[in-house]
């Protein structure tokens, strides 16, 4: 194969691969130099000051209230609980806002498989987490789900992977949800990474714009 055969088929399978995925990124924690965050969707995990992560997103620096991070090429200063979204939002049109309460919590009114239920924004929370009896009302199966145990305030108690069917919060609806259940009571259902990480979020003082992004 001669030379200029050899690069073209080289040009030719850049151009199909197409632009790198760009970026999406959460910031579940500040503490230190380090922020703790969640990078298209996945677990959280912690970068401290200088590191890159695998996805190309770099810690640059972290001030206490917020973050700075290079994402795509470009410098963006994240606060706590807020989100950067480098893909385009196909599902625009769905979208709400959330007010904080008088302790800086943000509550939502919405919907789990079609049952009315208070969510607590969490971003420290895995997954949607929802008690036993919350579960039974909104009837989420669980009991043959694989198990495990979890430490609460009274002690261990067992908790259930489940998937939820919908959530809805506003004009957001979710399908397929990943949730736990567990066996004690909780004040709240917690809404969790599990929901968040498929939104693009954005806080500006009391107020949390969520716009669903897949």
């Amino acid at each position: 194969m001669r030379k200029a055969d050899s690069i073209a088929i080289l040009m030719l399978a850049l151009a199909a691969a197409g632009p790198a995925a760009a970026a999406d990124v959460n910031v579940v924690g500040l503490f230190g130099n380090k922020a703790v965050v969640s990078i298209d969707g996945g677990q959280p995990r912690t970068l401290s000051v200088g590191q890159k992560a695998a996805e190309g997103v770099a810690l640059v620096s972290v001030d206490g209230e917020s973050a700075t991070f290079e994402i795509d090429g470009k410098r963006r200063t994240l606060k706590m609980g807020q989100a950067y979204s480098g893909r385009a939002t196909g599902n625009g049109n769905q979208r709400t806002v959330l007010k904080a309460d008088g302790q800086g919590h943000f509550v939502a009114d919405g919907q789990v498989n079609g049952a009315a239920v208070r969510f607590l924004v969490d971003t420290g929370a895995t997954l949607i987490a929802l008690p036993a009896t919350d579960a039974r009302r909104m009837g989420v199966s669980y009991l043959n789900a694989p198990r495990g145990v979890v430490n609460t305030a009274n002690g261990s108690a067992a908790a259930y992977k489940v998937k939820l069917d919908t959530v809805r919060v506003g004009d957001i609806t979710i399908n397929n949800v990943d949730a736990v259940v567990h066996g004690t009571e909780m004040p709240w259902v917690l809404l969790g990474m599990s929901f968040l990480n498929r939104l693009q979020m954005n806080r500006q003082g009391d107020e949390l714009k969520l716009v669903k992004r897949f």
